[in-house]
């Protein structure tokens, strides 16, 4: 579905109940606004300026703030916002629209809020050959180590990736610039901070799910106030996540922890008194990295900046930013 299918079902689908009258007026500039949108609800008229996107991601909100800031009155529009996002968006005051016809907007005494209609599901177009779980691991290391010179052999000895599978990489790369041959062996990356975006995106879409090991909680509910004095075993078991961001920034005070950890899940349990729990308050992963960790009990930032960004809410984006402003600037 493109942007100009998003709008107009968004607009037949919440004008079916027939209390809500939409106009839509596109932009033809070079903006990030795409267009205006005119509700017209009770005699009242509420002009609108509009962005959409396909899907909506807590590596979003904090552009989307911002427009809301730049461009009052202001509402995103989306084929399909996740719960949590939508969450988000309403604390933040920020209206949006869905395809489905689902709707939040606080504006000038218009309340409107419709949550009940179903998502319309988001067809993916193929991924590019660069960014499967595989090429994710790859462009990780490319991103922290700027290694992409190495040879074949090194890069799969860090990535375990296949010889043949990193050419297939690198090509997915080269289409979609983010490599550069400036010579016959040297290559250089090209839009280094968009390439870390749409990793950060990536990451949770294809390759963090495939990691999960569960879902923990302490058996004892205190020690999650002490998590700081627990000792991991080094080389084995790092903080990532809202635990990390706390350590690298010392800004954040965690409701979730996150671990990647190598340890058997009998280990963590004997070792750190965690018990399975679905609604526990402990994520933990299986690290993604062939190679040692410096010798930290944290993971790299920039995968903390992904965990964080990806989480969305603003004292997370807040903290990402704060590691991508320390460690990471000036390596993008």
């Amino acid at each position: 579905m493109n942007e100009k299918e998003i709008i107009q079902y968004a607009i037949n689908n919440i004008q079916k109940g027939g209390a809500i009258d939409l106009e839509w007026k596109e932009n033809h500039n070079d903006s990030p606004i795409d267009g205006e949108l005119l509700l017209h609800l009770n005699q009242h008229t509420i002009e609108l300026y509009a962005a959409i996107k396909k899907e909506l991601r807590g590596l979003h909100l904090a552009k989307i703030e911002e427009l809301a800031v730049s461009q009052n009155p202001f509402i995103i529009v989306a084929q399909r916002i996740f719960p949590k996002i939508k969450e988000e968006l309403r604390k933040r005051n920020i209206a949006y629209l869905e395809a489905n016809g689902n709707i939040f907007l606080n504006k000038n005494e218009i309340y409107l809020y419709i949550d009940g209609n179903p998502p319309i599901e988001l067809k993916h177009k193929t991924t590019n050959r660069a960014f499967t779980k595989t090429g994710l691991k790859v462009i990780y290391q490319f991103l922290i180590k700027d290694c992409i010179n190495n040879t074949y052999r090194e890069i799969a000895e860090v990535t375990g990736a296949g010889i043949g599978t990193l050419n297939t990489i690198f090509n997915g790369l080269k289409e979609e610039g983010f490599i550069l041959q400036l010579t016959k062996n040297e290559l250089l990356i090209e839009n280094k901070k968009i390439l870390l975006d749409k990793w950060v995106l990536e990451y949770e879409k294809r390759l963090k799910p495939t990691l999960a090991i569960g879902t923990f909680r302490f058996l004892n509910k205190d020690d999650f106030y002490n998590w700081k004095d627990i000792p991991l075993k080094k080389g084995k078991t790092m903080w990532g996540g809202e635990s990390a961001g706390d350590l690298l920034t010392n800004y954040l005070r965690p409701e979730e922890l996150t671990l990647y950890t190598n340890e058997e899940t009998s280990e963590l349990m004997k070792n750190y008194r965690f018990v399975p729990d679905l609604e526990g308050n402990i994520k933990i992963f299986k690290p993604f990295w062939r190679d040692e960790q410096e010798n930290t009990n944290t993971v790299h930032p920039l995968l903390a900046y992904g965990d964080l960004m990806n989480k969305g809410d603003r004292r997370c984006t807040e903290t990402a930013q704060k590691i991508y402003n320390e460690y990471l600037q000036d390596q993008f």
